[in-house]
């Protein structure tokens, strides 16, 4: 067996700013004056517009129903969105670890976000060619008071484009991130098999890399049916170093891209089932040779038919489903128990408005996918729960409850391969507006991680609880 001296690898040339406390100090202050700033503007008119609100709003009202205040001109129709966001926030285990592990931290954490949404569609006049044409910016810095190295900012950009022309209509959506932080990942004291994948996941978030998630579809439509191009791309670039160092986290770069078409029948004006088929390619980068001497990696090809329903039943429900068989190839040197192997792909999306103060969500999602941390491929599932109640005109309560499962036992890379992971999350809120411009949050999200392995000898260790409490307001035009 070879043995390397402990060793750094830089994976990127980027300059990239890192936060040091001084930095880190100012911008708490500065974003804080801007807070205070903007709430020094509430006294005058937060005292004109508190008794219109609670004698003209309805009950079943919503903030757009709310009253402004006054001395706010009416926005332009091109700017869809104008807000600030503070929130401060305390995490009792940032990096998702049990027991008396060395690892274990908690911080408070201030996050400071502005939000510029541009609906650009007013500038084409005809808006029943060009339906929807936005861009949207939201920067969030986030400040770890007790833990500087996880400090970050998160740079989010969205662009939604749709486009009818007849029969013809096109519609993309792309959500591009690219994330400040740091390139150096934690280090935790024992191997892979010692932790959770979703404690991995928690500072993996945080870290320096870009994401990109995008969805195309170009559809024809006819009066019973239509034809629909689909594609769809998950990007992942990790821009953190690489380090034989014993307990050093080492992340990969991984993306999905797929693409194929759909064949939809209406049984109804706004309901139809689909039968589909999709070409995808599945890629995950390899370690390098002083990390990982077999250079595992499981990128794979596959092929999916979809059987899906989509649309409306009935005027109170919202439905998207498709799934199928996943026929999977894998190259003859993955670290997999099959090369040719059979999955199952499904996702899911409903909303029930079941009344006007009451909303029910639900989202599933089960797929073959490759991991953060290298060599093997994972089966994910995702079952979400979600509840929206509008308790007063200006008081709104929402709860989630989230079960996830990370199986990892399609792999043979060896005893890290052989894992399950399940996170059961569990999020609460209450949200109140005072009128149209201000709102106050309160939350609480409790995450339980926890193994599901059999004779797993670091079981313990695999499992983690985490409680994160916030409160914040959103000041916006």
């Amino acid at each position: 067996m070879k043995s390397y001296a402990k060793t750094t690898i830089r994976r990127s040339n980027a300059s990239v700013f890192r936060y040091d406390s001084a930095y880190s100090r100012r911008i708490q202050l500065e974003s804080a004056a801007l807070c205070a700033s903007l709430l020094a503007l509430i006294p005058s008119a937060g005292a004109q517009t508190a008794q219109s609100a609670s004698t003209n709003a309805p009950s079943t009202g919503t903030a757009s129903t709310l009253p402004a205040f006054s001395f706010l001109p009416e926005k332009p129709a091109w700017l869809s969105d104008l807000s600030f966001t503070a929130k401060e926030s305390y995490n009792d285990n940032i990096y998702g670890v049990s027991g008396d592990h060395e690892k274990e931290k908690s911080s408070w954490i201030s996050t400071f976000s502005p939000t510029l949404g541009l609906n650009l569609v007013p500038l084409f006049g005809d808006a029943s060619v060009v339906q929807a044409l936005s861009l949207g910016y939201n920067p969030e810095v986030n400040i770890f008071h007790n833990e500087p190295s996880q400090n970050y900012t998160a740079h989010r950009l969205a662009q939604t484009v749709k486009v009818n022309a007849g029969a013809f209509s096109v519609s993309l959506d792309n959500g591009f991130n690219y994330i400040d932080g740091s390139d150096k990942a934690p280090v935790y004291s024992g191997d892979d098999s010692s932790r959770s994948c979703y404690a991995t996941a928690l500072p993996r978030e945080r870290l320096q890399q870009i994401q990109d998630r995008s969805k195309l579809a170009i559809q024809f439509d006819q009066d019973k049916y239509f034809v629909r191009l689909a594609a769809s791309l998950l990007y992942y670039d990790l821009m953190t170093d690489w380090s034989t160092e014993s307990g050093y986290q080492n992340y990969v770069d991984r993306y999905d891209a797929n693409g194929g078409v759909d064949f939809g029948y209406k049984v109804a004006s706004n309901f139809a089932v689909t039968l589909g088929y999709r070409y995808g390619h599945q890629y995950q980068q390899t370690l390098s040779e002083a990390i990982d001497s077999k250079q595992l990696s499981a990128t794979s090809d596959y092929n999916r038919v979809l059987l899906g329903v989509e649309g409306s039943p009935w005027k109170w429900l919202t439905l998207s489903a498709q799934g199928g068989p996943d026929f999977r190839s894998y190259d003859e040197s993955a670290p997999v128990n099959d090369d040719n192997t059979i999955t199952y792909y499904a996702e899911a999306s409903a909303t029930a408005n079941i009344s006007d103060n009451d909303k029910l969500s639900l989202r599933y999602k089960q797929w073959r996918w490759v991991s953060s941390t290298g060599k093997v491929p994972i089966m994910e599932s995702l079952y979400e729960l979600g509840y929206k109640r509008k308790l007063t005109s200006q008081l709104a309560w929402d709860l989630t409850g989230r079960i996830q499962s990370s199986d990892y036992t399609c792999g043979n890379a060896g005893s890290t391969s052989l894992r399950n992971d399940y996170l059961y999350t569990l999020s609460t809120g209450l949200t109140f507006a005072v009128n149209r411009n201000l709102s106050f949050n309160v939350a609480y999200n409790l995450d339980l991680a926890r193994n599901a392995q059999n004779n797993a000898a670091e079981a313990p260790y695999r499992e983690y609880d985490g409680n994160l409490v916030s409160v914040g307001t959103t000041i916006k035009w």
